[in-house]
């Protein structure tokens, strides 16, 4: 997990002795004083306003540097109690603030919250390093680390320790002050520069966006996909056009559809130049200070580069092994895109196109080589797939047959948003666990993609249940218009749930190692692995019902989406592995080197590591790589390629084992789900799976080989 959102889980503890609301802000009206009345301390949204944040963060942080303060200065000799408790239960109001604040900047955003979001950045950064570089502070946490076997400490309490240690140091506890200083002035200026991207690039997706008059000129675009461009031009003031607003990939979901050849250009190439147009929203200076910045980072920490420095708390240790990682996946996916790209052209030779393939074309005449292949189209398989019912009689049942959970719609607990749906989640027993809110529709004031993440966190030290939140970017349908989705959506619905059940099921006492709070490359584990349910049979059949006749999917369609599972997975594959190889080149780069010009540093890293496939563009250029650059995901976009080998060996244990049943969902839940980060990553899939991962079901699944 990087240091950020570290420091954010461990301001996330409660503090019963915190001062009264009065005491300080000066008045009891900002709504993060106290923790809420709600259900789960879930937060009361039409009471917070815009205003309360800033106040509410640098109040937040104010009291626990007071706290940890006070810990570091205590007299008596450091003891786990008064040392690593009193740290876990610090900071309640920062963290209360800072869950909603993060939310809504990144799922619900304006103006005013992007400027208090770029003003308290640095001042963050800052006061994560007056703990982590608190010299007194340190000095306590090694010292109960040096005796730690000696204390019979249990083992959760014991990983805390450990955890806390390493954290410590990987945040340069253990540099000269001078150091200190320097590094100081480096995190502030990353924290504010890593907001200032997020920004831009927010600005440029909405400035990229391209607005048709001509409706011909969407050939092909459903009457549906028509009406929602419609609604998005009216929203923008265009009434009578048609906008097409741009999502966070380099590809366009609309690309498959379109028959204009001149429209899919036009479109592709607002995608892949959105942040580099020489304007206000141009991200490349930015991100080559972001690196160099970085790179200085890992030299003064004692490291060759900020890969090597990045990697220790994660399950893959070294660049080395995610290097010898992506050595084993490089020829095989590349050597498959080409087979792919050979029938693509095929297609559009047989058409008389009379052109070579470009990345604009590859979707749509993939798509025809898809109906050819396996005579299946996309337009055929949405109407069984809408999203209340995916989400309900797909999602939540396959959640019911593994665990046991049970979902009940609130209606009574304040959104942020209008779309947002809230659930409360039961377990077997009928106990409760926590809720469920979900945010699926893309707003122009959104950040791309989808993600999971906590409201409140899941502590017994500090008696709090998990709530939990989904954000997904599906284009919302026209007024009156059922949400239909395609199975691929469909995955990334299952897929975040698979985080949210890793929230829901944490079972931890201290918050910094609770739930989701684990490595990178283990966190997209649980999410991955919950993809699988979304074709399996049973769960299948009770979701994928058409919208409007409610009719079961006919076998043949069902036969030919999972004859279909491994087509364009070249393609796939190797659009992931050059950004996550992107990813990793940029944080190799040692602090010596000159600065780069990200355009050339681009096309030579893909070369060198034969990923410059001229039909095959990374799935993110590295002047949209939100992850890396804003995202928190810097030398650790491999994480999903790397989880994706555990999920798919994790689910082989599956079928090896009786598939999908209450007795292996408890086991799945008890001895990975549940656990936070409480034991070594590499223990717990061996006790699951019986030995270490396994590359070959992640190559079969990917249809890389047969064996």
């Amino acid at each position: 997990m990087p240091l950020l959102a570290i420091i954010a889980v461990t301001a996330s503890c409660g503090n019963n002795k915190e001062k009264s609301g009065d005491e300080q802000t000066g008045s009891s009206a900002n709504p993060f004083t106290e923790a809420s009345k709600l259900a789960y301390q879930t937060p009361a949204f039409d009471q917070i306003k815009d205003d309360d944040f800033q106040p509410a963060l640098e109040q937040g942080m104010k009291i626990q540097l007071e706290e940890m303060q006070k810990i570091a200065d205590n007299p008596d000799a450091p003891t786990f109690e008064n040392t690593l408790v009193a740290m876990e239960k610090s900071g309640q109001m920062l963290t209360r603030t800072n869950n909603v604040f993060s939310a809504l900047t990144s799922g619900n955003t304006n103006p005013k919250l992007q400027k208090v979001q770029e003003e308290i950045a640095p001042k963050q950064a800052a006061h994560q390093d007056a703990i982590y570089l608190n010299s007194k502070l340190f000095k306590r946490v090694q010292a109960i680390y040096d005796k730690r076997e000696q204390l019979k400490l249990d083992p959760e309490s014991k990983r805390l320790v450990e955890f806390y240690e390493q954290q410590f140091e990987l945040a340069g506890a253990k540099l000269s002050d001078a150091d200190k200083t320097k590094l100081k002035k480096l995190n502030e200026e990353e924290a504010s520069l890593s907001t200032k991207f997020s920004n831009l690039l927010l600005a440029a997706n909405k400035a990229g966006g391209i607005l048709f008059s001509d409706k011909a000129e969407l050939a092909g675009l459903s009457s549906g996909e028509l009406d929602a461009a419609a609604q998005d031009a009216k929203a923008n003031k265009q009434e009578g056009k048609w906008l097409i607003s741009l999502q966070n990939t380099t590809q366009q979901p609309v690309l498959r559809s379109l028959t204009n050849r001149a429209t899919r250009e036009k479109i592709f190439k607002a995608s892949w130049n959105r942040t580099e147009k020489q304007d206000a929203n141009d991200t490349r200076s930015t991100i080559v200070r972001i690196a160099k910045i970085r790179a200085d980072k890992a030299k003064l920490l004692g490291f060759p580069d900020y890969a090597s420095w990045k990697l220790q708390d994660q399950m893959a240790k070294t660049p080395a092994a995610v290097d010898a990682f992506f050595a084993q996946l490089v020829p095989a996916a590349t050597a498959k895109a080409k087979a792919e790209a050979a029938d693509i052209q095929a297609q559009a030779d047989l058409e008389k196109g009379g052109f070579k393939i470009q990345p604009w074309d590859w979707d749509y005449y993939a798509e025809k080589v898809r109906k050819q292949k396996y005579d299946l189209d996309e337009n055929q398989v949405k109407p069984y797939f809408e999203l209340n019912k995916v989400l309900e009689k797909g999602v939540f049942y396959a959640a019911n047959l593994l665990y046991g959970i049970t979902f009940t719609e609130r209606h009574d607990l304040p959104v942020y948003q209008k779309d947002v749906r809230v659930f409360e989640v039961f377990d077997k027993d009928k106990t409760t666990i926590g809720l469920f809110y979900c945010d699926y529709f893309k707003r122009d004031n959104k950040s791309g993609g989808a993600w999971m993440s906590n409201f409140v966190g899941q502590s017994k030290l500090l008696g709090t249940k998990p709530v939990i939140y989904n954000v997904c970017n599906f284009t919302k349908p026209a007024e009156g218009q059922p949400a239909l989705i395609s199975f691929s959506d469909v995955t990334t619905m299952f897929h975040e749930f698979g985080h949210g059940l890793h929230g829901l099921f944490a079972n931890q006492q201290y918050p910094a190692i609770s739930g989701t709070n684990v490595a990178r490359d283990f966190v997209e584990f649980p999410s991955q692995f919950n993809e699988h349910w979304a074709l399996n049979p049973q769960v299948f059949k009770n979701y994928a019902v058409h919208y409007k006749t409610g009719e079961l999917m006919p076998q043949v369609l069902v036969d030919k989406i999972k004859k279909a599972a491994t087509f364009n997975q070249g393609y796939n594959l190797t659009e992931i592995l050059a950004a996550a190889s992107l990813d990793l080149a940029w944080h190799k780069i040692p602090a010596s080197a000159p600065l780069q010009n990200t355009d050339e540093f681009e096309k030579a890293s893909l070369h060198q590591l034969k990923l410059d496939l001229t039909e095959v563009p990374p799935r993110y250029r590295t002047s949209y790589f939100s992850h890396i650059w804003g995202g928190g995901y810097g030398a650790g976009y491999y994480a999903y390629l790397w989880t994706e080998m555990l999920d798919d060996d994790a689910y082989s244990w599956f079928e090896e084992n009786g598939g999908l049943n209450r007795v292996n969902g408890q086991r799945f839940r008890d001895m990975i789900l549940s656990k936070g980060n409480t034991e070594d990553y590499g223990k717990l899939f061996r006790e699951f799976r019986g030995h270490d991962p396994k590359i070959g079901p992640m190559e079969k699944n990917r249809g890389l080989t047969t064996k």
